[in-house]
């Protein structure tokens, strides 16, 4: 059975429409299901290098339905990190756009569709992978590491469902896309509408761009979700001074967004009759754990709302205790069929089931207030959040000690500080940084300092650097 058997029902239905002009119907994306069966083997691994183009959408949509598995990336990847997660995870094809074909010559071409090529590699299906597992994505996407998360057809449904439920989608919402599809949120938009019937937007142009509103307002836009850093750019863009009529959404998840701005926002959509949500999700959830609904979008300014349908929040101590009393702080501990499966750090990590039993610890420190709504405190671990992507500090540190051994990371949403001992290498540190994790320069900042702070443990005294 395909993991979208209800195509059928909305087969005349556009599924989707590019910001070139070009469509699929369901009914295409079934035909095309059949077409990538006939030269795929199921249960085999696929990396699908991920742009907002139709393209992208038919390997993601037919793996699925094929039961082939997809792991997601960024069509823009660091070409070394690529070739190491190939030869970490082997896998069976490549799914890329048309422009990255030379770069792998010695792979065959089994198809070409939508200005993608379907490339057989040299590996074959020497290690299973497990009869739940039905897309990997990663943690971050940004520094390096193969350590990617494993969803389950399970996971993908009930979270679909879900979030179709609290948004009320339906078949007459055209949501746009602001965020790649190999972003967790950015796939569940996708995934989420195209459970509903809903017809999705395809632009590879960003926001500060004006081919972006033009797709917007020909095709009438009802929905659009982003990041703290997409709504930052919103603001500067004077975003709030705009008019767009078929507007009716709006989300907001990805990382905390400001009380000051999600307020402001919230007053917005307020006057103009547009619903404005602010969510809480983590790729290990499948994307979303909670939402705050409308109606609560200023009294409840600053919370992350309750649990999804289907989902249940705790609070524990520091001894995993849980903490029954109001405006307490503890751990963020999320109950749910959306909990994913676990992590992946090789191929043979691909043959295990259930690891987290339905139980994510999120590392967020939260604190409930008298009528059940969340509100995030802080961090647990060594984790920020820059323009909607997870990064991990301390893996960060290591990819920078590959140049320089001696650095620190620190930092909060948006922006990291990175300091080093060494002067005269800001530069190729910033240059290091950005091209292997795609992000913009923006949101980093190198500093040399004479020596990084240490106990005598030898453990790095982040503290001690925040007024350096």
């Amino acid at each position: 059975m395909s993991f979208y058997q209800d195509f059928i029902k909305h087969k005349d239905c556009y599924a989707a429409i590019a910001d070139n002009g070009d469509s699929l119907t369901y009914r295409e994306l079934l035909d095309f299901t059949r077409i990538m069966g006939d030269v795929m083997k199921p249960r085999s691994l696929v990396f699908v290098l991920c742009e907002n183009t139709l393209g992208s959408l038919v390997g993601c949509v037919t793996s699925l339905n094929n039961r082939i598995v997809p792991l997601l990336l960024d069509a823009s990847i660091d070409h070394q990190f690529l070739w190491n997660l190939i030869h970490t995870y082997k896998p069976e094809y490549l799914y890329l756009p048309d422009r990255y074909r030379k770069d792998f010559p010695d792979y065959s071409s089994q198809l070409h569709i939508c200005g993608y090529h379907l490339l057989k590699t040299d590996f074959t299906l020497q290690c299973a992978v497990h009869e739940d597992l039905a897309l990997i994505m990663s943690t971050s996407g940004t520094t390096g590491s193969a350590r990617m998360v494993r969803q389950s057809y399970r996971n993908l449904m009930s979270n679909g469902e879900a979030i179709i439920d609290y948004l009320d989608i339906g078949l007459d919402d055209r949501p746009i896309t602001t965020l790649p599809m190999d972003h967790a949120f950015g796939f569940s938009i996708i995934n989420s509408h195209l459970l509903a019937g809903a017809t999705v937007l395809f632009t590879v142009r960003s926001m500060v761009e004006e081919g972006f509103w033009d797709l917007f307002r020909e095709q009438e836009a009802t929905t659009f979700g982003g990041v703290p850093y997409t709504f930052d750019m919103l603001k500067k863009m004077h975003f709030l001074q705009m008019e767009f009529p078929s507007l009716k959404t709006v989300t907001q998840a990805g990382g905390k967004l400001s009380v000051e701005l999600s307020r402001e926002f919230a007053e917005h959509a307020a006057s103009r009759d547009i619903r404005f949500f602010v969510m809480y999700g983590q790729t290990e959830a499948t994307a979303r754990m909670s939402y705050l609904h409308p109606g609560y979008a200023l009294s409840k300014c600053g919370s992350i709302g309750v649990s999804i349908q289907g989902g249940e929040f705790s609070l524990v101590d520091g001894n995993a205790k849980v903490i029954d009393g109001y405006d307490m702080e503890g751990e963020l501990v999320y109950r749910g069929e959306n909990v994913t499966l676990g992590y992946a750090e090789s191929r043979e990590d691909l043959a295990k089931g259930d690891e987290f039993g339905g139980v994510l610890y999120t590392g967020d420190i939260a604190r409930r207030d008298q009528d059940g709504f969340y509100y995030i405190v802080g961090r647990k671990k060594r984790f920020i959040k820059i323009f909607g992507n997870r990064v991990n500090l301390d893996e960060t540190e290591q990819m920078i000690k590959e140049l320089l051994p001696d650095c620190a990371c620190c930092g909060i949403d948006d922006s990291m500080l990175v300091y080093v001992t060494e002067p005269r290498r800001e530069k190729e540190v910033l240059q290091l940084i950005t091209s292997r994790t795609g992000i913009h320069s923006s949101a980093f900042s190198v500093k040399v300092i004479s020596e990084i702070p240490r106990s005598l443990s030898g453990k790095t005294l982040y503290a001690d650097l925040i007024n350096r």
